[in-house]
């Protein structure tokens, strides 16, 4: 057990003591070995009875500005969702701009807070933004760009309560009428993320290398969680992406396939948007309210209402946690029926029934059929 007084941060040994009067002091060691940071705790504690205390790591004014470039730096490569963090840190950056560093108090941030929900943002993009920059600020600590205290005062604002209820999904009969409407480029996205319930990230990076016609499945590699998984191709898909164009260039000599499904012919590159085009489809379908990740939650609402478990749903969806397919729950309320109606034959058994409850799935909903067996 560390002595009172020393702490690490990373792999440092850290000082924390008490002046005579009482201020909280904290300086590094700059050395990972527990002996010598006591040895240099022990002689400024032994300074400051002795009135000598010595100097202190003085740290610098650094700016938002300045935290927000070197972060950008440091989070390129190690986080997924880096494009997403910059465009909101470049927000937080207008927002603001060379505010010192040591400034942040628990009602700046709270001002904050405020001052994006006014603009229109919803809790849960509210919270995203100030859960990055409660990452900053932990970063420049580390970093000695800031002192502690000012992470602990950032750390004091709450998040919103967020409500999760948004579930919207498309019938069956919308979901073809978006189809039939799709450019030429978009239906095969599309159909993609209607039969597979993929994220557009992982679709619009999708490569011939994930993808096994032969034995009917996408090998998915780069995902949110950072876990792979494998999805079968059905029939839909099957045919769609058989109907895809291969495009082959010539390097060195030699004729390569362009690697990614979806691409633009011109640059060979993935699509970095489809947001345009999937809006005038929505806008043609007649649908409103609906984004593209909603395509995901139709594939997983047709999958429940269709009498899938949600066990198969959660492994189809790469979710690490079955809460996050609980949402679904709801969709399947006649499996509950089928339940109770078993536990009902077991307490109750009829010599000449045994209930079974069938499913016929229309496009519009699920009808419950009972029937006995005899």
């Amino acid at each position: 057990m560390a002595r009172k007084g020393l702490y690490k941060r990373g792999n440092v040994w850290w000082l924390m003591f008490a002046d005579l009067s009482g201020k909280i002091i904290r300086k590094t060691s700059g050395t990972s070995d527990y002996r010598e940071a006591e040895t240099m705790l022990i002689a400024e504690q032994k300074a400051v009875r002795e009135g000598k205390l010595t100097d202190t790591v003085k740290i610098k004014n650094h700016t938002f500005y300045e935290l927000k470039d070197k972060y950008l730096t440091w989070m390129t490569g190690r986080h997924k969702s880096a494009d997403s963090k910059e465009y909101r840190m470049n927000q937080m950056a207008s927002h603001f701009g060379d505010l010192p560093l040591r400034r942040f108090s628990t009602m700046i941030v709270e001002q904050y807070q405020t001052d994006l929900t006014n603009r229109g943002l919803k809790p849960g993009s509210v919270n995203k933004n100030i859960s990055i920059l409660k990452a900053m600020i932990k970063k420049a600590v580390d970093w000695e760009l800031v002192e502690e205290d000012t992470l602990k005062r950032v750390r004091k604002v709450k998040n919103y309560k967020e409500s999760n209820q948004r579930l919207r999904f498309l019938s069956v009969e919308e979901a073809q009428g978006l189809v039939s409407v799709c450019d030429e480029h978009l239906k095969p996205i599309v159909v993609t993320a209607l039969h597979t319930g993929c994220r557009r990230g992982e679709i619009l990076k999708l490569t011939w290398e994930q993808v096994d016609l032969n034995h009917g499945f996408i090998t998915l590699t780069d995902t949110k969680n950072g876990d792979g998984r494998e999805l079968p191709i059905d029939g839909t898909l099957r045919e769609t992406l058989n109907k895809l164009p291969r495009r082959f260039v010539e390097t060195d000599g030699k004729k390569e396939l362009v690697h990614y499904l979806f691409h633009d012919p011109d640059t060979l590159k993935p699509y970095a948007s489809v947001k345009r085009s999937f809006g005038t489809a929505l806008k043609q379908a007649g649908i409103t309210g609906f984004r593209f990740h909603d395509l995901r939650h139709t594939f997983a609402s047709q999958l429940i209402m269709s009498g899938v478990d949600l066990t198969t749903v959660k492994e189809l969806l790469g979710h690490k946690d079955i809460k996050m397919t609980l949402r679904y729950a709801h969709l399947a309320p006649a499996h509950k029926t089928k339940a109770v109606n078993i536990l009902d034959s077991l307490f109750n058994p009829s010599p000449n029934c045994t209930p079974e409850t069938n499913f016929t799935i229309t496009s519009q909903s699920i009808e419950k059929e009972s029937a006995c067996v005899s």
